[in-house]
């Protein structure tokens, strides 16, 4: 385990993340109702669904707004969402991974694919990206909640693999499966975590510049814009002063 700071990547996800944040809960609705649908309507039953409405606890989502998205999984004639993912190749090579939920697979890839083409990148086989990045649970909290050292120290004891601390807050890492045992034992520490999710982490990135990530980060708005995309992923590296101009665009 080490603990260490990434989080120019993440910083810039979640700058084109906050611009699309008015599809927000409509994406975690639907990740709710698919989730529900896949298992147990009971959070305490189904750990995807339990992970589906922490998530949207984490972003401020009504309870209202959460019980009515598990009620319309058991509503006959509702979609049925399937998982799908996409991998490609952005500006500069970068790797990038689209998973999405789809009550029609044609439609979905198309225009995941149309949204690659506008902005010079491809999409690949399954398989051609994932292999540089780890499938990993993510437990993230505020950075006033603990030291960096006090977070390494409790998150080896939940059994966390990887801790990542900067000041945008620390992300503790873990096994997929053992999320909810590592962020309850954290809870119980810490408070409520801002975050819980589970990701995809790049083992290494593409250094790129301001005019790639520019590419870049249209390139991911796009997808993020679409109804049917749950989350996006990229493998790159950015200067701290690049970063801040992407940022601010």
């Amino acid at each position: 385990m080490a603990g260490h700071s990434k989080f120019k990547n993440i910083q810039f996800r979640k700058g084109a993340q906050d611009k699309k944040r008015s599809k927000l809960f409509s994406k975690l609705a639907r990740e709710i109702t698919a989730a529900a649908k896949m298992g147990l309507p009971d959070p305490a039953m189904n750990p995807r669904l339990r992970t589906a409405v922490q998530a949207a606890r984490a972003q401020n989502m009504p309870k209202d707004n959460i019980e009515r998205a598990i009620k319309k999984s058991q509503e006959a004639g509702g979609a049925n969402y399937e998982e799908v993912r996409y991998e490609g190749f952005g500006a500069g090579g970068v790797g990038v991974i689209v998973e999405a939920l789809t009550d029609n697979r044609n439609r979905t890839a198309s225009e995941v694919r149309s949204v690659f083409t506008k902005f010079g990148g491809n999409l690949g086989e399954t398989g051609a990206v994932s292999f540089n990045f780890d499938r990993l649970g993510a437990i993230e909290f505020d950075i006033d909640k603990a030291t960096a050292d006090e977070m390494l120290e409790a998150a080896i004891e939940a059994g966390g693999e990887d801790v990542e601390s900067g000041e945008e807050g620390h992300f503790v890492y873990c096994n997929p499966d053992e999320l909810h045992q590592v962020a309850k034992a954290l809870e119980s520490r810490f408070g409520e975590p801002r975050a819980i999710q589970i990701l995809w982490r790049p083992k290494s990135e593409v250094p790129i510049d301001e005019e790639t990530g520019q590419k870049l980060l249209r390139m991911i708005d796009g997808l993020e814009d679409l109804d049917d995309v749950q989350q996006v992923y990229a493998n790159f590296d950015v200067a701290e002063d690049v970063l801040q101009k992407l940022t601010a665009a």
